[in-house]
């Protein structure tokens, strides 16, 4: 089944149960956006989820930004390990039980210890990458490329506008997401997080050249203009303990 979605979006996010496993910020955010067929992205989906849509469409986005200040169990902020550049691929999906969440296609992050680390416990795709954030008069440039694959990369340029976006059904869909749905095994996860509401604003896309999307199994999506973008400051992020679909 993939008919869009019903139930409101909720921007505010429910509160975890219990304690937190970790928290970080998440600093500067690009959000690119492009319309897929559900069809497409179906089969790249973890067992007992399915697309999420929205106007017909389901939605593949490039998302770049920085981050920071990761910890755990509320430990102090794990220095140089715990900030750093992001790039990830990311799908939308929705349980039986109507939870929406992201999946992670690929994430591209420049740490080795923060890879192994979030491949061992959660099986979350993240590869060691030699990225970058640069920030100038408003422009925010993301760079990635990955360790002995270079061809498996991305150059994303995103110029942030004035103005702020409130109210508007799609940039709620693609960023009020409260969860992230992770095959493990033979085991589909559901993790939860929580922060506060997203500050968003209009931007453009300037320039990119990338190649993740099309490894990710969605060729031909980068080469036409995308259908959404957005640029945010940025939230801190809670997350709560996994638990079995």
């Amino acid at each position: 089944m993939t008919d869009d979605a019903t139930e409101p979006i909720s921007t505010t996010a429910p509160g975890l149960a219990g304690r937190a496993v970790a928290s970080q910020r998440w600093a500067d955010l690009a959000f690119v956006h492009w319309r897929v067929d559900p069809g497409l992205v179906a089969p790249l989906l973890p067992p007992g989820v399915r697309p999420d849509v929205f106007d017909g469409s389901s939605w593949v986005g490039l998302i770049g930004f920085e981050l920071q200040g990761a910890s755990i169990f509320g430990s102090p902020s794990i220095p140089y390990f715990g900030t750093f550049g992001e790039i990830n691929v990311r799908l939308y999906a929705v349980d039986s039980q109507g939870r929406r969440g992201v999946v992670f296609a690929s994430l591209e992050a420049s740490r080795l210890a923060a890879v192994i680390a979030a491949r061992a416990a959660f099986s979350i795709p993240y590869f060691w990458a030699a990225t970058s954030v640069i920030r100038r008069d408003g422009l925010y440039t993301y760079a990635s490329h990955r360790h002995g694959k270079p061809q498996e990369r991305t150059r994303l340029a995103v110029r942030r506008m004035g103005r702020a976006v409130t109210g508007d059904p799609l940039a709620e869909f693609l960023t009020a997401r409260w969860a992230l749905f992770t095959e493990r095994g033979s085991t589909t996860m559901y993790l939860p997080n929580a922060h506060e509401p997203w500050e968003l604003f209009e931007a453009t896309l300037e320039s990119l050249d990338d190649t993740l999307v099309a490894t990710a199994g969605l060729a031909g999506i980068v080469g036409r203009e995308p259908d959404s973008v957005l640029y945010s400051p940025g939230v801190t992020s809670r997350f709560g303990r996994g638990s079995r679909l």
